[in-house]
């Protein structure tokens, strides 16, 4: 009798552990974990040879997205079919059970519900605004089509990692140096917190724009408070792309129409707000099965597409006005992004310094999906968000270098290993230096340093100073210097080391102009000017070669 009450006793805590929301918590939890390690991992000093990109290349609307704008699949950017193939089977569960970013919306949506069970039902359920997602995935995917890749700005996977590249990461790092510092007053072993932290352990990082990025995500997370879900229900491109396919789904939320009582504690915890009291939203559904759970009567279940079809809205709420207006917004907004902002001589900024390895700057737009992993693997720095006076509104979020902040070391190609689009192609440190193979081509120039002779101190103040000569690290020099005696203000006869820049050598790193004394507008500066990677702006550089050959 005692045995068999324990047996009975097991059999319910197993039934309790496997309850489908704690099997879907345990994904979400792992998936969340993945996500937090490729951030860390993607460090200069914990690469090795890890899949760090692999979540966003497993993003299908990336994919696709790229298709349209590219006409190609870039390396492995395929494993978005996965997912694809995952949705076609059992709908969006991506949402629910994979995306990093969805998590974190549930977790902050659970953390802060303190509405009642009426308010609880009354928020779940489906609203019409609901719909404005299709509209932003329609012009996003228009704009690609057309040239101009937008999607990054709110896709949700490509959104967390700028997010946690440009401002949880640094938030972070000063955090763990700051309980470190005070463990060290304690004479405390501290090297387990520096492994902790998302940097190098090196020097704090800073990023332009990070302050807007951080109010994106601030906004977007607290909205949970007012709708729950509020980005993945209303706003979300790569939902409504799954949202899109879940109708063509095998496996679905089915209603026993006879065993349901109508009580409505299905919408308690609908997390996609799809009605499973009614017909079932398949498109708005994230397979989450708290309804099935929740179900008193059992009355709900995840199984093959046979039941009543009546009780199923299987297509998106877009109907062909709304989808037409979205279609003219997307043809429209192409020339406005084009346009804003960038100079009209094929896009080139002289601001915009992009990482070694990029492509073609017009190629560049079509390929980068701001995601700022290249951001998080530069161990200097440099490599910093473009705002909209650098290029525009098309390059919002892009890479850029800024050589205030940091600079290109010589032998780091780590910005290339792990560009998930192709936008930054791979490279080896032989190519970016022009040795063996590529030898002919020579190294790989970023731009073209130039000096401000107005403000340089032996040019302009007669004060010695070769800090930039000597920092200047390609052989022979790119900066040299010529000998000139002067007099100083006291009557000393003093050496000036006048520098100037044989263009032909520079490689346009910026070392330069960071280590240059002059702190404010420094007397040496680097633009994109003879970039290898655009052969319409070499300029005199090219002639002189040719003059040279």
């Amino acid at each position: 009798m005692i045995q068999k009450l324990q047996r009975t006793i097991a059999e319910l805590s197993w039934k309790k552990v496997l309850r489908l929301t704690n099997v879907r918590i345990v994904s979400q939890a792992f998936f969340f974990a993945v996500f937090l390690f490729s951030v860390w991992a993607t460090w200069t000093t914990r690469l090795g040879g890890y899949p760090v990109s692999r979540i966003l290349e497993m993003d299908p609307l990336v994919m696709v997205a790229n298709i349209l704008s590219t006409g190609h699949v870039y390396r492995y950017l395929g494993w978005g079919l996965v997912i694809i193939v995952v949705t076609l089977l059992f709908g969006r569960v991506f949402c629910n059970w994979i995306c990093p970013y969805g998590t974190l919306h549930q977790f902050i949506g659970w953390l802060f519900n303190v509405r009642n069970g009426k308010e609880r039902i009354d928020s779940n359920r489906y609203a019409d605004f609901y719909f404005v997602k299709y509209a932003i995935l329609t012009v996003f995917l228009i704009m690609a089509f057309m040239g101009s890749l937008q999607i990054g700005l709110l896709d949700p996977i490509c959104l967390m990692y700028r997010t946690f590249a440009t401002v949880v990461a640094p938030m972070s790092d000063m955090g763990i140096d700051q309980l470190s510092n005070g463990l060290r007053l304690l004479n405390a072993d501290t090297h387990f917190l520096d492994n902790l932290k998302f940097g190098p352990g090196v020097e704090e990082r800073f990023f332009v724009g990070s302050f807007w990025i951080g109010v994106m995500i601030v906004f977007l997370v607290g909205m949970n408070i007012v709708i729950p879900r509020f980005f993945c229900r209303v706003l979300c491109p790569l939902g409504a792309f799954l949202g899109t396919l879940s109708r063509f789904a095998v496996f679905r939320i089915n209603r026993d129409v006879h065993k349901c009582t109508d009580c409505n504690l299905c919408l308690t915890r609908c997390e996609g707000a799809a009605d499973p009291q009614g017909a079932v939203r398949q498109s708005e559904c994230f397979s989450c099965m708290n309804c099935i759970d929740d179900c008193p009567e059992d009355a709900l279940s995840f199984t093959m597409t046979g039941l009543d079809t009546k009780q199923v809205v299987a297509s998106p709420d877009l109907g062909r006005r709304r989808f037409f207006f979205a279609s003219l917004a997307g043809v429209m907004a192409v020339p406005f992004v084009k346009t804003h902002g960038v100079n009209v001589d094929h896009h080139f900024s002289p601001e915009l310094i992009r990482p070694p390895g990029s492509v073609e700057e017009a190629e560049f737009l079509k390929k980068c999906i701001k995601c700022d992993q290249c951001i998080n693997s530069c161990p200097t720095n440099v490599l910093q968000p473009a705002s909209t006076h650098q290029g525009g509104i098309e390059a919002l979020w892009t890479p850029v270098m800024d050589f205030r902040m940091g600079h290109c070391q010589l032998k780091c190609t780590m910005c290339s290993e792990v560009c998930p689009t192709g936008a930054i192609r791979k490279i080896t440190v032989e190519e970016k230096m022009g040795k063996g193979d590529y030898l002919e081509e020579g190294p790989v120039r970023l731009g073209t340093a130039f000096f401000d002779k107005g403000r340089c101190l032996p040019h302009a103040m007669e004060i010695p100073c070769v800090v930039c000569e000597e920092v200047c690290p390609v052989s022979p020099k790119a900066i040299q210097t010529k000998d000139v005696e002067a007099k100083d203000v006291y009557g000393n006869i003093v050496v000036l080391n006048k520098p100037f820049m044989v263009p032909d050598l520079c490689i346009g790193c910026g070392i330069c102009e960071h280590e240059c004394p002059v702190k404010d507008d420094r007397a040496v500066y680097v633009t994109a000017v003879g970039e290898s990677r655009s052969k319409e702006r070499r300029l005199l550089l090219r002639q002189r070669e040719l003059k040279d050959a």
